[in-house]
């Protein structure tokens, strides 16, 4: 049966005090804050509206997965969520749920959710690129493989995910009825999990297995699930086995995925990887140049060339800050000059002359401690040990830009409840318990310093 009304306000209101939780209160204020639930459907779809088209277009570029799954999760009806412009009330392309239902194959495939935007003339080549650029062009043409898997890595942001989107636009345009399917390695993990508490694993089985292109994005994330990593294991043999092409990304190289079974690695390190790094001035520039296109507002040259030098870790935080200054200028009606662009993005131009990561905090931590770091990923719940993981994840949730989740993950695959319970304590401990400000104290000045 699909929700009532009241049950589909009631969802909606729960996922936004989660959307806040794991956003935090500026991102949370500034893009998700707007949107509203629009009524009406037939009771499998959401309807969500924001003020914009600039604004609709950030949400689902960033967020319409997250919405699908959140909705799904609470509302098992829910197939589809679209995001639309309150002011024209025109649907969005509509991202839609894979079906789960056990009928047999069909010859004919639905298309993937790719977004039409992320393509390879789209993406900009530079030697940083370049080896990761042409793996991705070469999987994607006609006749049989070169070289299967295809192993992306890199940190978060440089463009694993556009070339996969790439390499899923041309795959389909040399074979329009191939059968492509893309989905995050959590998005996998869930549809598996849903699956065996359906007692119906054979439908989910089928529809990865028949692809004749699979694409995983960000395998970390099943790190240390092992009834997830054994179904994975299966579904990329029996790809491989058949011949068909599979592309998988993290962001570290196989080798250094800790928490991902022996075998799973031996089996990606047969086909080609290839990393990312990070990107130079020239390509910071020339990324911002493209997205020019797609920014309706006047960027002077010396906003841009204050971007690409001052925000150098992250592609996907260089264009969020162009995004930003361009829907800051929108909305107030402001013209962008230099001063405006350091005004609205202070915090994040500051930020980004230090970047702290959550490694550097563990070992800095564990030293100060005089733990392993292993200590602090470690099931131990031990006060000299659990402490001390509270401060490191005090200090991952005030220093970096990682989510909730994510750093959760990164200190042993932990709930995300788990960090903000985490940053709360050390918050009033370092109120009443002076060696615990103390040592937060110390470890803030070397981390920023």
């Amino acid at each position: 049966m699909t929700g009532s009304a009241n049950e589909v306000e009631r969802a909606w209101q729960r996922i936004r005090a989660s959307l806040r939780e794991s956003a935090g209160a500026r991102l949370f204020d500034q893009w998700l804050k707007p949107v509203e639930l629009v009524a009406g459907g037939d009771g499998t779809a959401i309807r969500l509206a924001l003020p914009s088209q600039f604004m609709a277009d950030w949400v689902r570029s960033h967020y319409a997965d997250r919405l699908l799954l959140e909705f799904r999760n609470l509302l098992p009806s829910i197939r589809a969520v679209s995001i639309e412009t309150r002011v024209t009330g025109s649907a969005s392309v509509v991202l839609t749920a894979e079906p789960t239902s056990a009928e047999p194959v069909k010859p004919i495939q639905p298309r993937p959710a790719l977004d039409e935007r992320l393509c390879f003339d789209r993406f900009v080549v530079a030697p940083s690129n370049k080896v990761a650029v042409n793996a991705a062009r070469a999987l994607a043409e006609p006749g049989t493989p070169r070289f299967s898997p295809l192993f992306i890595h890199s940190t978060t942001g440089l463009g694993k995910t556009h070339l996969m989107h790439a390499i899923g636009h041309a795959f389909l345009a040399a074979q329009p009825d191939a059968s492509v399917l893309f989905m995050s390695a959590e998005r996998f993990m869930f549809d598996f999990v849903s699956a065996v508490r359906a007692r119906d694993t054979l439908s989910f089985k089928q529809r990865l297995r028949a692809a004749d292109l699979l694409m995983i994005d960000d395998l970390q994330f099943i790190a240390g699930k092992d009834s997830t990593q054994e179904e994975f294991f299966h579904t990329i043999n029996e790809i491989m086995a058949a011949g068909k092409r599979l592309v998988i990304s993290a962001d570290r190289c196989p080798q250094a995925l800790d928490g991902v079974e022996a075998r799973i690695l031996s089996r990606l390190g047969v086909g080609l990887v290839a990393d990312i790094k990070a990107p130079d001035l020239s390509l910071r520039r020339a990324i911002l140049d493209r997205k020019l296109a797609d920014v309706p507002a006047d960027v002077p040259q010396e906003v841009l060339e204050l971007l690409a030098s001052r925000i150098t870790g992250s592609i996907r935080e260089l264009e969020g800050a162009l995004n930003r200054v361009a829907a800051y200028a929108q909305l107030t009606g402001e013209g962008i000059t230099l001063d405006f662009a350091v005004a609205t993005l202070g915090e994040s131009l500051r930020g980004s002359q230090r970047r702290v990561t959550i490694d550097e905090i563990q070992k800095l931590v564990s030293q100060h401690f005089e733990l392993k770091p292993l200590d602090l990923v470690s099931a131990r719940r031990a006060r000299a040990v659990a402490r001390p993981r509270q401060i490191a994840m005090y200090l991952a949730k005030r220093l970096t830009t990682r989510s909730l989740p994510e750093i959760g993950r990164k200190f042993g695959g932990r709930d995300h409840s788990t960090v903000i319970h985490a940053v709360r304590r050390i918050d009033q401990l370092r109120d009443t318990d002076r060696d615990v400000d103390n040592a937060v104290r110390v470890l803030l000045r070397e981390l920023e310093g």
